[in-house]
């Protein structure tokens, strides 16, 4: 029997042996989407918002003030509703074939694929296909737990009970978002134990890891480090949090060989989301910001000459400093400083978490007081290594920058959330997301939002995105109660984990 395999959005056909996925399964039928087709299509969807730069889509580089706009500066002063910014965000989550593309609609219906299989307990292979099976689940499920917590990172609270019930419930009630991050913690547990490497998952569909299910159960831990050291910040369930915090820490990536990354590949559309902006479409609309080229022109980092293109020269030739775009005003694209090379690369890998992440959060919870093996000090030199080695530094050049007096964790300046804040916000670069999450529940860097930022924002740098328009007019009632209950749906709202 034959096997459907896919890549991205190619497909590939292979032979190999038995598998449960294609039991009752029409072929003749496009109504009927694999599982593995909506699991690739899901790992796909949810790199494409993440990795995104499209000002559509994804802004997060902006509001974190790593990249900043030549022409159009509205994302760049907070002015997100024109484009609807916050509907395409939660719709590129919650969505899913054939409704619009979203990730936890494609996991929900690969789910539905796999749990309405039956398999005979009198079929000779019954162990063999419910391992398989429990393995399938789990990593939708861990998908779907990455999924859920970039939108409670996002918005606060969010629909979760409710959500995903279609014709049953158009109209969902908002869950509270500790609430929803005791129960993904449940989820992630269980999905773990659920693992069993002996047998394979989704095979060569899965685009991250390639059905390797020992880096799926670190992939794990390192949703639930996060979801922990977020869950410790609010100070309001040490007790679970710390529990998570010292469970996940002993699973998580311990190298770079462990990165939860999708490959691109050359040729569009399986190129990176960048290339297709930046490159393809021959979009000049970013250059680096001035306040991290700055920062990490002042420490000598090294990772500049791969963050940066070396694109100004004077009149002879000669390469001139690094020059980031003022934020809030247009930039002329040929007068400041340019992304680099190597992101808007096809195929440049997308990250979903790397190491450097997973040692500055065992850094900050050791700092937070969370019995973790081993030193702040320690771990922060890892991240920033970890970093480094990532995007092609040598180590000679590594240990130059971890020398300095700036650099070096006893004696950089500031507290920990200081020392720890600014170097993950430079490790963070390109994951504008999760800088911007590290940044909101550190407070470091101290970002100052642009002087004619949009009045919605007060004045301040956005702690969250307003609800989608979408739920205003449609789910009124309960987007009413959910904004009464998290004090406003405004920017400058926190969220229950930014308590700094």
């Amino acid at each position: 029997m034959k096997k459907i395999i896919y890549f991205l959005s190619i497909v590939l056909l292979a032979s190999s042996c038995s598998d449960l996925t294609d039991m009752n399964e029409d072929e003749k039928n496009p109504s009927i989407v694999p599982a593995y087709s909506l699991f690739t299509a899901a790992e796909k969807g949810i790199a494409e918002q993440v990795v995104n730069t499209s000002v559509n889509k994804n802004i997060f580089r902006l509001v974190n003030q790593q990249w900043t706009e030549t022409t159009y500066v509205d994302e760049s002063v907070y002015q997100w509703t024109t484009r609807k910014i916050s509907d395409n965000h939660w719709n590129a989550f919650y969505g899913g074939t054939p409704a619009n593309d979203g990730s936890m609609g494609d996991l929900i219906q690969a789910a539905d694929f796999i749990n309405n299989q039956v398999i005979i307990t009198s079929d000779p292979e019954f162990a063999e296909k419910t391992a398989i099976k429990k393995n399938q689940l789990a990593m939708i499920d861990i998908l779907m737990v990455y999924s859920y917590q970039i939108l409670v990172d996002t918005f606060g609270d969010i629909p979760y009970t409710d959500a995903h019930k279609g014709s049953d419930n158009y109209l969902p009630k908002y869950d509270k978002a500790i609430d929803i991050y005791k129960d993904l913690l449940v989820r992630i547990d269980n999905s773990i134990a659920n693992i069993n490497t002996s047998y394979p998952g989704f095979e060569q569909a899965d685009v991250i890891y390639r059905d390797d299910l020992s880096a799926w159960i670190k992939f794990a831990n390192g949703i639930k480090l996060k979801l922990g050291i977020n869950l410790k910040a609010s100070g309001l369930e040490d007790t679970i949090a710390d529990a998570a915090i010292i469970s996940a820490s002993t699973g998580v990536f311990t190298s770079n060989s462990d990165n939860a990354k999708i490959a691109y590949q050359t040729n569009v559309p399986n190129t990176n989301p960048i290339y297709v902006e930046l490159v393809f479409g021959g979009r000049h609309d970013f250059v680096p910001a001035k306040p991290f080229v700055h920062a990490l022109v002042t420490k000598n980092d090294p990772r500049t000459a791969v963050y940066f293109a070396q694109n100004l020269k004077d009149e002879d030739g000669k390469p001139l400093p690094y020059k980031g775009g003022v934020i809030g005003i247009k930039n002329s694209f040929g007068k400041f400083t340019h992304v680099g090379d190597l992101i808007q690369l096809p195929d440049f890998k997308g990250t979903y978490m790397d190491y450097a992440e997973i040692e500055f959060l065992l850094a900050e919870a050791v700092e937070r007081g969370v019995a973790v093996s081993g030193d702040a000090a320690t771990h922060y030199t890892n991240a920033i290594t970890a970093s480094m080695k990532d995007w092609g530094i040598q180590q000679g050049n590594i240990d130059t920058y971890l020398d300095q007096p700036t650099v070096a964790y006893a004696t950089a300046t500031g507290t920990w959330q200081q020392k720890i804040g600014e170097q993950a916000w430079y490790a963070l670069f390109n994951r504008g997301f999760e800088g911007w999450t590290s940044t909101r529940r550190l407070n470091f860097p101290a970002l100052v939002p642009p002087s004619n930022a949009d009045a919605s924002a007060e004045g301040q740098i956005p702690s969250r995105m307003t609800y989608p328009i979408r739920e205003q007019t449609l789910n009124a009632v309960n987007y009413n109660a959910a904004a009464t209950t998290i004090g406003g749906d405004k920017l400058s709202t926190k969220l229950f984990w930014d308590k700094n």
